[in-house]
């Protein structure tokens, strides 16, 4: 069964990879768990909260297709290798300025862009890069489903050492030791052996790949409804965490220490998530556990958003996290394995777009909202709309799968319209 679990950890680059990157995620939660808190000290403010959210994804959403076609056109090895450094350095200097006792919150959601502009550029490239790094093809939803596990795992032990770190030291603490995790993925980097780069043959511009993925992504419908679903969860349901702060200290009359467990436990619930999905055998419909656990996701944010107690709040937590992490575990999965090669790193920055571009957006909306009406109500109508995203889409989601045929005449299709690219 562990064996069955951890398959992908059979390419030795994996597996440097999976270690270098969580070290580095939890240096990652840590920070962001931080910043939210720290924003929301200085200004006790819902809508700074969803502003704060804002500034450190929406360049995701402004720039993550060119980071997809800079991914297509060059080494995705070595444009990983940059964002991660350029990462580091961002975190060093949020850590200076903290550390001098002289900075606003403005100053903090600048910072907080500069991030979200390098993850523009990081997140097309790590995502497509982990295909290269699997060394049996046959691993890659595998190696997708614990990245999952890793991402999750991190989300569990990151906000609740911050939480601890921020009350015992501050966040300068915090940024300080995320940005001496940034050195355990960079050395990880440099320790891989990737076959040697060959750089594609370009017949056009930029602008025309940036175009032709567009393309080929209105094109190929079986991509483009799982890109749109999860745009829309990223929109109305995602933007949840950034209240969790307000529940933390005015809800449940906590401390940074009580919004750390409050993270973890959605942590808890996505890692639990996550290591179910890289337990399934191939070919288990995918779509319809999407569908199952996009319903449960509406429901534990019901159900937790009017509770009053953090013990009897916590395990919802652990439901929402459950949830949730099937948006971004599953719709990868599928998109990775349906999408051709040639159109991977543009197809991933809409993806990317999709999931952080739409998640700022939302932010500001259900800080705006929840400034107006409460957080509880807030939570209430976002478990509402997750359950009418999972319907809308439920006649997509809960049909059989194709046949194996029918499989090979798409890809033909898709193959097709990549050459033309």
């Amino acid at each position: 069964m562990i064996a069955k679990t951890l398959r992908a950890f059979q390419s030795r680059n994996y597996r440097l990879y999976f270690s270098g990157q969580s070290l580095s995620l939890i240096g990652t939660w840590m920070q962001r768990t931080a910043v939210y808190w720290l924003v929301y000290e200085l200004t006790s403010s819902a809508f700074m909260l969803g502003l704060a959210a804002f500034a450190a994804q929406f360049p995701s959403f402004m720039f993550s297709i060119i980071g997809g076609v800079i991914s297509d056109r060059f080494n995705r090895y070595k444009v990983l290798l940059l964002t991660q450094i350029a990462s580091l350095v961002q975190a060093v200097i949020l850590t200076a300025l903290v550390l001098s006792g002289h900075y606003t919150a403005w100053q903090i959601l600048i910072l907080s862009v500069v991030l979200g502009t390098i993850n523009a550029f990081d997140v097309p490239a790590r995502q497509a890069l982990v295909y290269d790094m699997v060394d049996n093809k046959e691993h890659l939803p595998n190696a997708i489903a614990l990245n999952s596990s890793m991402v999750h795992l991190a989300r569990l032990i990151g906000p609740a050492l911050s939480g601890i770190v921020l009350h015992q030291f501050g966040a300068a603490i915090c940024f300080l030791l995320n940005a001496f995790s940034f050195i355990a993925v960079i050395t990880s980097l440099l320790f891989m052996n990737l076959p040697p780069y060959k750089k594609p043959e370009r017949l056009t511009n930029a602008m025309t790949d940036l175009k032709n993925g567009f393309i080929y992504l209105k094109n190929t419908p079986s991509i483009s409804t799982i890109m749109l679903m999860l745009a829309l969860v990223s929109l109305f349901s995602l933007p949840y965490i950034t209240l969790l702060p307000i529940y933390a200290r005015e809800i449940f009359h906590g401390k940074a220490t009580t919004f750390g467990y409050l993270n973890s436990m959605v942590g808890l619930g996505a890692l639990g998530g996550a290591i179910f999905l890289a337990s399934l055998s191939p070919g288990v419909g995918l779509k319809r556990i999407l569908f199952v656990n996009t319903i449960l996701f509406g429901v534990g944010l019901m159900l937790f958003s009017h509770l009053t107690t953090l013990h009897f709040a916590l395990p919802f937590l652990v439901i929402v996290g459950f949830g949730m992490m099937s948006q971004t575990t599953i719709s990868n999965t599928l998109i990775q394995t349906m999408v051709t090669p040639a159109m991977r790193g543009r197809v991933l920055s809409y993806y990317a777009m999709a999931f952080f571009g739409m998640q700022p957006i939302g932010a500001l909306m259900i800080g705006a909202l929840s400034h107006y009406i409460g957080a509880p109500n807030t939570f209430l109508i976002q478990g509402i709309i997750t359950c009418l995203i999972a319907l809308l889409f439920s006649p997509y989601l809960r049909q059989r799968a194709l046949k194996q045929t029918d499989k090979m005449k798409i890809g033909q299709l898709e193959e097709r319209s990549a050459e033309t690219t």
